[in-house]
């Protein structure tokens, strides 16, 4: 199935993983892991941040069945979503940082824009 990684999990492992991770991303705005995993939870944040966007009750109520914590959720509608109010998308970038000195895997930083 294209636009699904499996990265190596369970499906219940892998779900709750990228949930933790965007999670933890949004709440700090930068993360550092591999880049498939960044590659993952920017895809998702992405659609969280356009959620929150619309400011509605129903936005609130999805990015809530997703996101962890009730505090992100509201740091990311009173303060993320309204700096990328005239913004369409492209909210995070991907900095590489080489590879990782145990298993080589390739590291990278994803932050908000």
């Amino acid at each position: 199935m294209p636009g699904i990684k499996k990265l190596g999990r369970p499906t219940a492992h892998r779900k709750m993983m990228l949930r933790n991770l965007v999670t933890s991303f949004l709440r700090e705005g930068k993360m550092t892991t591999t880049e498939m995993r960044a590659k993952e939870t920017r895809r998702i944040a992405e659609k969280m941040i356009t959620l929150a966007k619309r400011g509605d009750l129903h936005a609130r109520r999805q990015v809530l069945s997703y996101v962890l914590d009730e505090d992100v959720v509201t740091k990311l509608f009173e303060e993320i979503a309204p700096q990328y109010k005239d913004r369409n998308g492209g909210y995070t970038r991907l900095l590489k940082l080489g590879p990782r000195k145990g298993d080589a895997a390739e590291m990278v930083m994803i932050q908000l824009v």
